[in-house]
Parts: structure tokens; sequence; C-alpha cells
């Protein structure tokens, strides 16, 4: 069993906590100014974090997201990142115990401006978009066909933005709303990028027995060579924390889908809230540890499938 990290506490400056990472700023093996994202194993739904958390979970969600970095970084359509380095040896000014600790779940990273938008792409309808439909008939504005089940693939890959909130939940914008904040120009390219990048991704899942039903991106901003800002990959990259996957064999329309993610967490705490022991307020309640065994079960199964490896905790 993998060392539970729920928090960490490091002789570096300018430390930040997220719903899941801890970051700090350090100097990166170039001698550049960069930032250290620290993958815990907190676990959030609703936006609000639990009281305990998936032992292992964050080592799978960095190694998740390397994978998938250097995955669409080469070649033609290759897209650059953030990610500099995942070895522990490269953090300087922290001890060799804390290193040990830190093992698997780090990522050295280029600082970058992050654009205020969150990047969701959606190829089946679930979840919120699910709701949205039942109530509206659209998702996010966007108005679909009729006669779309829970789980029912849609007639083409949807690019849904949202807010970056720092704070709170995040909330569906058009791309018009997008367009006003960062400009016209880049928010054509999220869209763009949004959409190939799912799209890739999803014919790499697919090969592999898995349907990536939707998933997130953030993005970044870096100086140009001509002085102009280029936008990179940022944060975590189709990982269970920011995707859904289903396996193929598995999948039907017109129910609650079998899952490969947080979404077994997400269904779990939608019964405490109907037994009105939860308002989806902090503080989050304890997961059982039925809920976490499962879970962790899943993020593992996603591992394998999507790397044809084993996850192998140090």
């Amino acid at each position: 069993m993998p060392e539970l990290v729920l928090s960490t506490d490091l002789p570096l400056p300018n430390k930040r906590t997220g719903k899941v990472r801890d970051l700090y700023d350090l100097m990166l093996p170039d001698g550049e100014a960069g930032i250290l994202i620290i993958a815990t194993d907190r676990v959030s739904a609703f936006d609000v974090v639990m009281q305990n958390g998936l032992p292992g979970k964050g080592v799978v969600l960095t190694q998740l997201s390397s994978f998938w970095f250097d995955h669409f970084s080469g070649g033609v359509e290759g897209i650059k990142n953030h990610l500099v380095s995942t070895d522990v040896a490269d953090i300087t000014g922290i001890s060799d115990k804390q290193r040990d600790s830190l093992r698997g779940r780090v990522m050295l990273c280029r600082l970058a401006e992050v654009v205020p938008v969150e990047c969701i792409a959606r190829g089946y309808i679930t979840g919120s978009g699910w709701k949205d439909y039942q109530s509206t008939g659209q998702v996010c504005g966007i108005t679909l066909p009729t006669g779309l089940q829970n789980g029912s693939r849609l007639p083409e890959v949807l690019f849904t933005p949202s807010t970056k909130a720092e704070s709170g939940h995040d909330e569906n914008i058009s791309f018009e709303e997008g367009a006003s904040s960062v400009g016209t120009e880049l928010m054509s390219w999220l869209r763009e990028q949004t959409i190939s990048l799912y799209s890739r991704a999803s014919a790499y899942a697919a090969g592999r027995g898995i349907i990536l039903a939707d998933t997130k991106f953030e993005f970044g901003m870096l100086p140009g060579g001509t002085g102009k800002k280029a936008p990179i990959l940022i944060d975590e990259i189709f990982t269970p924390d920011s995707s859904r996957f289903w396996p193929v064999d598995l999948w039907c329309p017109g129910q609650e889908q079998v899952s490969f993610d947080k979404q077994y967490v997400r269904n779990y705490l939608e019964t405490v809230v109907e037994k009105g022991d939860w308002d989806k307020t902090p503080p989050g309640p304890v997961l059982p540890d039925t809920v976490i065994d499962a879970t962790m079960e899943r993020y593992l199964q996603a591992y394998k499938g999507l790397t044809g490896k084993d996850m192998l905790f140090d």
C-alpha cells in the first residue's frame, strides 16, 4: 500500500494549495524560475475536498499526465506543455526524506500565465451535460437532437468552455463570452486544440477498449520568440480526475455507465445528499473504506488500460 499524502510542508517559497495539488516556486535544472506541482491524494467532488483521500492517487495522476504529455509532444501535430521533469532528484532545497515522500507525484514545470478559460470537450452526454439536456434540450447553450439517452454518443464533439474560478464553482460560458475575455484568435485556437486533442486521445483509448467520454484542459501562455505569447498545455491531461473513462464492452446508453474515474465517488456522494447527510458544501464527508478501495481500483484500471503497464509504487 502506498503512503497516503494529504498535504505537504516543504521549505520552498510561495506555497499555494488547490483542491488536489500543492504548488511551490523553485528553480528548474536549467536555472530558470519554475513551479513545483505535487499531486496529493486528496479527493474533491462537487468542488469540495473530502476529509480523507486515496493512497497513491496522486502518483497515478502524475504518471498518467506524464504519459500523455509525452504522447502529444512529438510529430507534426505536437503541442508544447509545461512539464520539464518528474524526477525528485531535480528538486533542490529539500531533504532526502522529503524527496522520498514525493517520489512519483511531482512535476517540475515552466512558469506560465494561466489562460482563465477551462476547455472542456464532450464526445458523449453525461453528468451535468445530461442534466442540462433533460431540462433544456441543450448542453451549455448548444441545442442537441431529441431522443438522446444518458451516455449517448454526441453527433459531434462539443467544445463547452467554462470560467477558471480561483475558488467556488466554475461557470459555463459561451464561446463569445470567452472571446471577450481572452480574444477571438486565442479562443478559436483553444477550441481547435481542445477538439483535436480529445479526438486523438479518444481514438487512442478506443484502440485499447476504453471510451473517453469527456475531458477538460487548461492552457497557459509563455513568452514567444517574436515577443508574442505562445499557448501551451498545463496542469493535468486525460487523468481519472479530469476525464471520464468507460469500458467499451460495458457501454450501454440509457443508464449510469461503469467508469474508470472518480464518478464512483460522485455517485456515492449523491446517495449521501439524498439522505440529507450532506449539502455539497465544505467540509466534505469521510469516504468509507469500500468507496476508497473501489475508486482506487478504477484509477489503476485506467492507468493500465491506457499505458499497457501496471502502476508500480516505489
